[in-house]
């Protein structure tokens, strides 16, 4: 299972939100490029980034933290917030991302994911955020009546790479993630399932990999707190060898 340290972008700012709230943001550090490769050091694989201000606007606000950090990085980065057409899919993906992710636009527009799907194999995620099993879009802002495995189950042939799945209530909480909902979606499609939200301890994210089904497990203020130190945490989760 891979950990997916997050630096979530508020006005240039690593921030972590207590349940989306952005209102209710603590600041971590204001140099966002030199948190990344602190991650990258402690051995990451990955790293999930999130333009906060950009779920809201439905553009692109934190651009040059972006930047700045593709630039500073040499592992695989992941982005979501404010990426909801085909040219900023395109220029994201040329300028170093390795995978975007697109969450509003799952819900109302589902043909521009096929078609980035398809115009960029293996580099565009779904991001599903729900409160309570419905799916939020809009940073958050506006609830649906979508249903979390339904809306999963239309991309299922779509080619997306990953679905991330925030369950909003536990995001920034440090009350332990939705292991039982994760992993029933996990279950409910063959694309692989990324556990985003309340990862605040090794034991949650053990009792993530122990599903069997759940790929990658996303964690930001408990790596922050301390609660989590990366290091350690990559290396009780490495496979072991034979």
């Amino acid at each position: 299972m891979i950990v997916y340290p997050a630096i979530d972008l508020k006005d240039g700012q690593c921030v972590r939100l207590l349940k989306g709230d952005m209102d209710k943001a603590t600041v971590f550090g204001d140099d966002p490029a030199a948190q990344a490769l602190a991650f990258q050091h402690a051995g990451c694989e990955w790293i999930h980034l999130v333009d906060l201000n950009g779920a809201f606007a439905g553009a692109p606000v934190n651009g040059g933290a972006v930047e700045a950090i593709l630039d500073a990085i040499d592992v695989p980065a992941q982005l979501g917030g404010g990426i909801r057409d085909l040219a900023t899919i395109e220029r994201w993906l040329n300028f170093g991302l390795a995978r975007v992710i697109l969450g509003t636009v799952a819900v109302e527009n589902p043909d521009l994911v096929r078609t980035a799907a398809r115009a960029f194999p293996g580099r565009v995620a779904v991001g599903i955020d729900a409160r309570k099993g419905r799916v939020a879009t809009k940073g958050w802002a506006t609830e649906t009546d979508v249903m979390v495995i339904d809306l999963a189950r239309r991309f299922e042939d779509a080619g997306v790479a990953a679905i991330i799945y925030t369950d909003i209530d536990r995001d920034g909480a440090m009350g332990g993630p939705n292991v039982a909902a994760t992993a029933d979606l996990a279950r409910a499609v063959d694309i692989p399932v990324i556990a985003s939200g309340g990862v605040s301890s090794m034991d949650d994210l053990i009792a993530l990999r122990d599903t069997g089904v759940i790929s990658g497990a996303i964690s930001g203020r408990a790596l922050y707190d301390g609660a989590i130190d990366l290091g350690a945490a990559l290396t009780a989760l490495k496979p072991k060898q034979d």
